[in-house]
């Protein structure tokens, strides 16, 4: 390689690595990317606390056990791997967030290296790698709920909850996290809590629904604004009328 000349592999986006020239007598740095912080601060690397280390207590239930063993028979047999996601689904819900512990058994239920689990958990950003509310609040605020209002459905979340993106309230009931696109932008703006959707919101939608939580209740999911799914909220404005039925627009000598 000539003196002088620069190492022709790019590093990862989320290197804190910088590139380097191979004169050894020249060592410039360019300009490094920002740290990838994820959605909602999501974690990536592990750090051992008194409640998350290898040698926090996790088992799954008997319950969970007969649960694990009907998803690994939707797998061929001796892939057991393939049924990482779900089963570590089943971890976070039985525990309400997801320790390295937990990971490490998910591992060894389905006999694999922890670290492939590792790469799964950090992955996907529906695995909570730290302690959540009881009540996850995820607010979407991409594109088309930005262009519906959906800040003011987060202004409205943080001035009711008295917490900012990525904290959870005193009393461990909410816990608020800005996510990407949830896949109900027709309904925009909307939110994702626990497993389900309110959608077609207004800033006193999610203030009634916040109220509902904290009194016990469970409110109705899905629209706000009377809609019954994802219909127009105009009204249609195609195939309004009957369908014509077998042979419309055939030719008749055919």
């Amino acid at each position: 390689m000539r003196l002088g000349h620069r190492v022709s592999a790019r590093p990862s986006l989320c290197s804190a690595r910088p590139r380097q020239y191979t004169d050894p007598t020249v060592r410039r740095y360019l300009h490094k990317t920002a740290r990838c912080n994820g959605a909602g601060g999501a974690l990536f690397a592990h750090r051992d606390t008194p409640s998350n280390n290898p040698d926090t207590p996790f088992e799954f239930t008997a319950e969970n056990h007969q649960r694990i063993e009907v998803i690994i028979g939707n797998y061929p047999e001796g892939h057991k791997a393939a049924a990482v996601i779900p089963v570590l689904d089943l971890a976070q819900r039985q525990h309400g967030w997801l320790p390295i512990s937990a990971m490490n058994k998910v591992a060894e239920v389905l006999e694999m290296p922890a670290m492939r689990v590792y790469e799964v958990a950090t992955f996907y950003t529906m695995y909570n790698r730290k302690p959540v509310g009881k009540y996850h609040i995820q607010i979407c605020t991409t594109t088309p709920c930005m262009l519906r209002d959906s800040d003011s459905i987060l202004e409205a979340i943080q001035k009711k909850l008295g917490i900012h993106v990525g904290e959870t309230t005193p009393d461990h009931l909410f816990t608020l996290t800005e996510v990407e696109c949830l896949g109900a932008c027709v309904n925009a703006p909307m939110v994702q809590i626990n497993d389900n959707y309110y959608e077609d919101l207004v800033p006193k939608d999610i203030e009634s629904i916040i109220d509902d939580l904290k009194a016990g209740k469970n409110p109705n999911p899905g629209p706000r604004n009377g809609r019954l799914s994802c219909e127009p909220a105009g009204g249609l404005t195609s195939l309004t009328e009957p369908p014509k039925g077998p042979g419309f627009g055939v030719r008749a000598d055919l």
